[in-house]
């Protein structure tokens, strides 16, 4: 199952529209994970196949979107993003959390649980 790739313009429907809104607002309708990533990335390569599992494990219960940095560095200089994988987690009402690194399954497991609230 591939993940969705959001671009800037996808980006503002479906997350945050930060032309239209100073502060955070959510703009999608279920949790969600971003994966900040580049192609040459050893480690993103790593994240990859567990967030496609999470995707079927969790299915409808949440999105993931995948960000290329190399080609959206606008959304990556956004959030700061300095090294990758960046993983953004963002629940249904509140602040979104970012977490660096490449992350294990049980890690992500927990992310989607305590910050997500989806189980």
């Amino acid at each position: 199952m591939a993940l969705e790739h959001l671009t800037k313009e996808s980006f503002k429907t479906k997350v945050f529209n930060y032309e239209a809104n100073k502060d955070w607002k959510f703009e999608g309708s279920k949790p969600a994970i971003i994966d900040f990533y580049a192609d040459w990335c050893a480690p993103c390569r790593m994240v990859a196949p567990i967030l496609e599992e999470l995707k079927e494990e969790y299915g409808e219960k949440l999105d993931i979107y995948k960000v290329n940095t190399e080609h959206e560095q606008e959304l990556a200089g956004m959030f700061g993003v300095q090294s990758i994988p960046s993983l953004l987690f963002i629940p249904s009402t509140g602040q979104p959390q970012m977490a660096m690194g490449a992350l294990p399954k049980d890690t992500f497991k927990k992310a989607i649980s305590d910050v997500l609230n989806v189980n």
